[in-house]
C-alpha cells in the first residue's frame, strides 16, 4: 500500500516573490498554520527579470513584518522614458530599488521559512482536487493550494485556465552605459509596437539590460539574436560585456482578469498578472500573494476552505480590477506612436502628469484626469496651425 500523501493546511507551488508573499500573508495572519513552500530549485537562484522593486512592493512586504530588505541597495530615484529624440526624465515621487532576483526572492524565502513555512525542493507535475484536499503529485496533500509557479504555470494548466496576451523579453548584466548611471531607463520601440529597451542601475557597477516586445500570433517569434540586436539599437552600448542573457515569456494582464474559486487559487504570473505597459510583474506577485494567504488563513479558520477561493476574488478584485481596466485602455492606446509621443511630452512638461503615468505603470495607478488633461494639451501643441503635426523636438 502506497504511504498517504503529507498533509498541510496551505502548499504553495512557487517560492518566488508570489509564493513566499503567500506564505507570509497566511502565517502572519495565523503563525500555526502547517505552510509548505514548494520550488523546483535550490536558493539563491537566478530569476529572468527586470528586477525593479517599486517601493509599494516595500510597504506591502512591512505589512507583513517583513523590513530591511533593500537597506544595503542603492535607491534609483530618476526615471528616463524617451523615443527617438523625445525624452522625459524626472525624479520619481519615491525611489526605486533594482534587486537582482537571485537575491530578491533569496531573501523573501529567508523571512517565510522564519516565519514558519516549510521550504521543500519539489518540482509539482500534477494536481488532483478531491472533496477534502488538493493532492499534488501523490504525495503532498493539502486544505488549500496556491499556484505562484510562473509564466507556464502547472496549477493553472491543470485548472484549465488561459491566459492573455504574452509578451517575450530577454535579460542580461552588463556595465552601467554613459549618461545611465543612477537611473532606470526605457527606450521605447520605434518599429515593433508596443515595445521597449531597459537600463536599470543596478548600483554596483552593472545595469540590468534586456528588450521586450509584444508576441503576436500572425508572426514568428523574435529570436535571441534579434532581441539583442534591437536592445541595441534602441539603447546603443547596452549589451556591450553584457552577460547572463535570459528570455521570458510575460503574462500580460487584460481588463477581463477572473480568478477560480475554490480550493486552489493563482497569484502573480501564474494568474497572468504582468504589467501590460511596463511588464512589471512584482508588485502584482507580492500584492496578489498576500491577499492570497490572509483569503486561506481565513478560510481555514472558519473552516472552511473551500470557500479560499472566493475570498481571495472578492479582496483582489476590488483592489486591483480597476487598475487593471485602465492599464488594458492604456497599453491599447500606447500602440500609436502619437499617444506615446503626447505622453512623453505631457511627462516632460508637467511633473504631475509624469508621476501618474509612473503609478500607473507600477502599482495601483489609474488614468487620471491629470493624464487626461496633459494628453490633450500635447495633443494639441503637436498640431501646426495648417493641421499637420510637428516633427518631434
Amino acid at each position: 500500500m502506497a504511504p498517504a500523501p503529507a498533509r498541510w493546511d496551505l502548499a504553495v507551488v512557487g517560492a518566488g516573490p508570489a509564493g513566499a508573499a503567500t506564505a507570509l500573508g497566511a502565517l502572519r495572519a495565523d503563525p500555526d498554520l502547517r505552510v509548505a513552500l514548494l520550488d523546483r530549485a535550490d536558493f539563491p537562484r537566478d530569476k529572468a527579470c527586470g528586477d525593479g522593486v517599486a517601493p509599494h512592493v516595500l510597504d506591502l512586504l512591512a505589512g507583513v513584518g517583513v523590513t530591511g530588505l533593500v537597506d544595503d541597495r542603492v535607491p534609483v530615484g530618476r526615471l528616463r522614458l524617451g523615443r527617438g529624440r523625445l525624452v522625459a526624465e524626472r525624479r520619481m515621487a519615491r525611489p526605486a530599488w533594482v534587486v537582482p532576483r537571485r537575491i530578491l526572492d533569496a531573501r523573501l524565502v529567508d523571512a517565510a521559512v522564519a516565519a514558519g513555512a516549510r521550504l521543500l525542493r519539489h518540482r509539482v507535475r500534477d494536481l488532483r482536487q478531491r472533496t477534502d484536499a488538493v493532492v499534488l503529485d501523490g504525495e503532498i496533500s493539502a486544505a488549500v493550494v496556491v499556484g505562484a509557479d510562473g509564466a507556464h504555470s502547472v496549477v493553472r494548466r491543470a485548472l484549465g485556465r488561459p491566459c492573455g496576451p504574452m509578451a517575450l523579453a530577454l535579460r542580461g548584466y552588463a556595465p552601467v552605459g554613459p549618461g545611465r548611471r543612477g537611473a532606470q531607463v526605457i527606450e521605447f520601440g520605434t518599429r515593433h509596437q508596443p515595445s521597449y529597451a531597459w537600463s536599470f542601475d543596478c548600483g554596483d557597477g552593472l545595469a540590468n539590460v534586456g528588450y521586450g516586445e509584444l508576441l503576436h500570433e500572425d508572426r514568428p517569434a523574435p529570436t535571441r539574436a534579434q532581441l539583442l540586436e534591437r536592445l541595441e539599437a534602441l539603447l546603443p552600448d547596452a549589451t556591450e560585456s553584457g552577460r547572463h542573457w535570459v528570455g521570458h515569456h510575460l503574462p500580460l494582464s487584460t481588463a477581463r482578469w477572473r480568478l477560480p474559486t475554490g480550493r486552489v487559487l493563482l497569484v502573480g504570473d501564474a494568474a497572468c498578472l504582468v504589467n501590460p505597459l511596463t511588464g512589471e510583474g512584482i508588485h502584482y506577485a507580492v500584492a496578489t500573494g498576500i491577499a492570497a494567504g490572509r483569503a486561506a488563513a481565513a478560510a481555514l479558520r472558519d473552516r472552511r476552505p473551500e470557500g479560499a477561493g472566493e475570498r481571495y476574488a472578492r479582496a483582489t478584485h476590488r483592489i486591483l480590477l480597476p487598475h487593471l481596466r485602465h492599464t488594458a485602455l492604456a497599453a491599447r492606446l500606447a500602440r500609436s506612436t502619437r499617444v506615446i509621443e503626447a505622453g512623453l511630452r505631457a511627462s516632460a512638461a508637467h511633473q504631475r502628469v509624469f508621476d501618474d503615468f509612473v503609478e500607473l505603470g507600477l502599482a495601483r495607478g489609474r488614468l487620471t484626469p491629470t493624464v487626461a488633461l496633459g494628453l490633450g494639451r500635447a495633443f494639441l501643441a503637436s498640431i501646426r496651425p495648417s493641421g499637420r503635426p510637428q516633427e518631434p523636438a
